[in-house]
């Protein structure tokens, strides 16, 4: 079932650099309505939970620990064909291959700390959202 509303995080690295508002400048600037916002910090347990899909892969562990180096900025976002459309403004996971005016080629410092993380489903959209907000945290 396609929805219109996707979830995002901004990293530890784009927070830590101070770019908690020029990135949600871009995705307001770019269409996406805000539902849920959230300034947080992930414990190594809530995001080795979050993570927990990619547990038997190489790179777990060092995400993790990424993850849970400081705070973070949860959301949840509504635009038409939200998903795709976010991907979009994302750009590649490695911000070396990410398009000009993209999220990750604007504030991305390499492959492991790019900035931003984008759902890739509609279903992963829904699992990500639920683990950061209530019924009663979105609008």
């Amino acid at each position: 079932m396609k929805t219109n509303r996707t979830f995002t995080m901004i990293k530890p690295d784009a927070v830590a650099a101070g770019h908690i508002g020029a990135i949600l400048d871009m995705i307001t600037k770019s269409g996406f309505k805000i539902v849920a916002l959230k300034y947080t910090a992930l414990s190594a347990e809530k995001a080795g939970q979050f993570y927990e899909v990619h547990k038997e892969r190489p790179f777990y562990q060092g995400l993790v620990d990424f993850m849970s180096s400081g705070p973070i900025v949860a959301a949840i976002l509504e635009k038409d064909d939200a998903i795709a459309e976010f991907r979009k403004l994302i750009g590649a996971t490695n911000p070396a291959d990410a398009a000009e005016g993209t999220i990750r080629k604007k504030y991305a410092k390499s492959i492991g700390e790019n900035a931003v993380h984008g759902s890739d489903s509609d279903e992963n959209a829904e699992i990500e959202g639920n683990f950061f907000f209530s019924a009663f945290e979105r609008f």
